[in-house]
């Protein structure tokens, strides 16, 4: 393996870190990494809101369902969608922007996801730690009334940034076989990979929480999917101006 695969591969999601600061050569070198990512078309529908203001950032835990690690991180970034400047390049050109196609939804929202993982590898290249944050998804329009989001962005997902306090484990994925296709779509063999790591993760709780854990990926998943979340997600990106009429 050369190097990057192997932090890739070392990937962990860090929940404790120290005091010691990210300087804002860090943050840049961060940013910048981020925007080499792929992007549709060269649109770079992305926004990056850097939060370093502790009274925001335990506003934000307390969204997010009191996660300590939002509040205590040195640098929580926000990473938000944003149509908002390809709007501005449309008017500018005395162009209308047609905003209101889910197309322009999935390219903002995958732009967005490609970003943010380049600046998670870059940060870690440079001994950081970072974990994703879904739950500021919990309450959008209290990230958007805190962070002045305006109209056609929305925040996607945070991620917490810092330097590690203490190691944590690497968490097992999924046989390769279960995710790799080969020609065309194949569901053979799909429940025995899944029984595969269900053994792997039960044993992995197990052991991370000296027994006080005892469950598998597929309960994990089915109470995950047993009911809807965040339901009122479509009326809040529909007032952002994220319309989905064709």
């Amino acid at each position: 393996m050369n190097p990057v695969i192997e932090l890739l591969r070392r990937h962990r999601s860090i929940r404790s870190y120290t005091s010691e600061p990210v300087t804002d050569d860090m943050l840049e070198a961060i940013v910048r990494s981020a925007q080499m990512a792929s992007t549709s078309s060269n649109v770079q529908a992305y926004s990056v809101i850097a939060v370093m203001n502790p009274d925001t950032k335990r506003a934000l835990a307390a969204v997010t369902g009191g996660q300590r690690h939002v509040e205590q991180c040195p640098v929580l970034l926000v990473w938000c969608a944003d149509l908002r400047r390809d709007r501005l390049a449309c008017a500018k050109e005395g162009t209308d922007m047609v905003s209101d196609t889910m197309e322009n939804f999935v390219v903002a929202t995958v732009d967005v996801a490609l970003a943010a993982q380049n600046a998670a590898v870059a940060a870690e290249s440079l001994g950081l730690g970072i974990v994703y944050i879904g739950g500021i998804r919990n309450d959008l329009r209290e990230v958007t009334r805190l962070l002045k989001v305006p109209e056609l962005v929305f925040p996607v997902f945070g991620m917490c940034l810092g330097f590690p306090d203490r190691d944590s484990s690497v968490r097992p994925r999924l046989p390769v076989r279960a995710v790799l296709h080969r020609e065309t779509y194949a569901d053979d063999g799909q429940a025995e990979a899944i029984d595969e790591y269900d053994r792997t993760m039960r044993d992995y709780y197990i052991e991370r929480t000296g027994g006080k854990r005892d469950t598998t990926w597929s309960k994990e998943m089915a109470d995950k999917f047993a009911r809807p979340v965040r339901d009122y997600l479509r009326d809040y990106l529909e007032e952002q101006g994220f319309r989905f009429d064709r």
